[in-house]
């Protein structure tokens, strides 16, 4: 094979016949000047096959039975199938499924779905990004993925990282945040990247960006890192321009003009942008004239919309087309709700644990846990103020109990709602009564059953 011009035609000679003709039909290829004539040759090989079955006997028949392992490799590379199945000549096809997760990304998914509670869209976009970097098929030079979180506050977006973060390095804070409320300001970009040379503070504070910082979260089994930018339209125009090259080369030069590589990071920006919009599309309609109930797939499509649309409104065209992945967090259902409501009262129980002479267990009447869930929820600032509720109704008052040695390691306490159904009442069971059948409440109800069948399943 040899080749004429920089940048011309190649003129093809294969001394088989068995392929020259095909050869010579993709022989227009054009080749760079800058590329070797191994390179050429491979690639031109690798498309000829593309017509012919990919077996090592034709490929030898096409190299006379001298190609070595890398020419194989390139030819991988290049191949691509574009033969009619149904040929008789060609190699038999095997159907493969293709949705399919390995058990690793499957294990990562269902962790997340357990500690994120109605956002099983934004659970699957975290999943499929770890899955795409398992196989190694991340695109060179960008970060592993970059995402929008939109939606109302309170819905799960910072948690959505937290718990990624916690799944895979075992802490939920084992993530670089930046709040961007802290960067209103151009000159506050100096935080991140430091001062250049010249302007004060020049290598005396360091960058928060920097090179070690991120690799300081990779483990032996998990090398990356994730970055949160939280409520990103908070920020000056020019952290949105900084970020450009991060989310474009997966590069950014810091003041001192060393350069820091995001290659092996996943970037999730969080914005509430459209989110009194969304709450208009979600609350419920009032009046005699009420229309019937749309399938949950439009109003999704909906809110997809006004989220995209009031993000478009916001940042430059440029920095919205470098975003791999938007996602529109939905408001929180009363399902939801009472799941989060549950893992609350399991971190409490918890915390609870972990106390020195003061370990015991916590069980919640379904009253109490009403009571928590009207207290601690509302359609516009969802579960967020729910922690608050149970740090007043149920965290400061335990800490009294345990402050003034009312219940001892061992105890079974009993978390009820008072006859006037405005605050909670302690009720508490003590070992040596834990097996007892005539234990009453004091408010006329028989709890010992139900304890008994708890610890006994416990």
């Amino acid at each position: 094979m040899s080749r004429r011009g920089n940048g011309g035609r190649e003129v093809c000679e294969i001394k088989k016949r068995s392929c020259g003709r095909v050869v010579t039909q993709f022989s227009h290829f054009h080749v760079n000047h800058n590329d070797y004539l191994p390179a050429a040759i491979c690639r031109l090989i690798g498309t000829a096959l593309a017509r012919k079955p990919t077996s090592k006997r034709n490929f030898n028949s096409v190299t006379g039975g001298g190609a070595d392992k890398g020419e194989w490799e390139m030819v991988a590379h290049m191949n691509y199938i574009t033969a009619n199945a149904n040929s008789p000549d060609e190699a038999e096809y095997v159907m493969l499924d293709h949705t399919t997760k390995s058990e690793e990304a499957l294990n990562f998914e269902q962790q997340l779905l357990a500690r994120v509670v109605g956002q099983s869209r934004a659970v699957r976009a975290l999943s499929q990004l770890y899955q795409v970097y398992q196989a190694g098929l991340n695109m060179q030079g960008k970060p592993i993925g970059t995402m929008l979180f939109l939606g109302p506050t309170g819905t799960g977006k910072t948690r959505s990282v937290e718990a990624a973060a916690e799944v895979l390095f075992g802490s939920h804070s084992a993530f670089i945040r930046i709040d961007c409320a802290e960067f209103q300001h151009s000159h506050e970009i100096a935080k991140l990247i430091g001062s250049p040379p010249g302007y004060l503070g020049h290598r005396e504070t360091p960058p928060i960006l920097t090179q070690e910082h991120i690799n300081s979260y990779h483990t032996d089994r998990v090398k990356l890192t994730l970055v949160l930018f939280d409520e990103i339209e908070k920020a000056s125009d020019a952290l949105w321009q900084l970020l450009l090259g991060v989310l474009d080369k997966a590069s950014l030069t810091l003041g001192d003009n060393r350069r820091v590589d995001f290659s092996r990071t996943i970037v999730v920006m969080t914005s509430n942008l459209g989110a009194r919009e969304m709450e208009k599309l979600t609350e419920a309609k009032l009046g005699f004239a009420t229309s019937a109930t749309p399938p949950q797939q439009v109003v999704e499509n909906h809110l997809y919309k006004v989220g995209l649309e009031a993000a478009r409104k916001k940042f430059s065209p440029e920095f919205m087309n470098r975003i791999d992945k938007l996602v529109v967090f939905q408001q929180l259902s009363s399902d939801s709700m009472e799941q989060i409501l549950d893992l609350e009262l399991q971190t409490v129980q918890r915390r609870v644990l972990t106390v020195g002479g003061g370990r015991f267990i916590l069980r919640y009447t379904d009253r109490a846990k009403q009571f928590l869930l009207a207290e601690g929820t509302s359609s516009r600032y969802g579960a967020r103020p729910l922690k608050r509720t149970i740090e007043r109704n149920v965290v400061l008052p335990l800490s009294n109990l345990i402050a003034t040695r009312q219940v001892g390691e061992g105890d079974i306490l009993l978390v009820d709602l008072t006859r006037d159904a405005n605050s909670l009442v302690f009720m508490k069971q003590s070992v040596t009564s834990i097996f007892s059948n005539r234990y009453e409440s004091p408010f006329g109800r028989r709890v010992s059953n139900k304890i008994n069948k708890q610890v006994k399943a416990s």
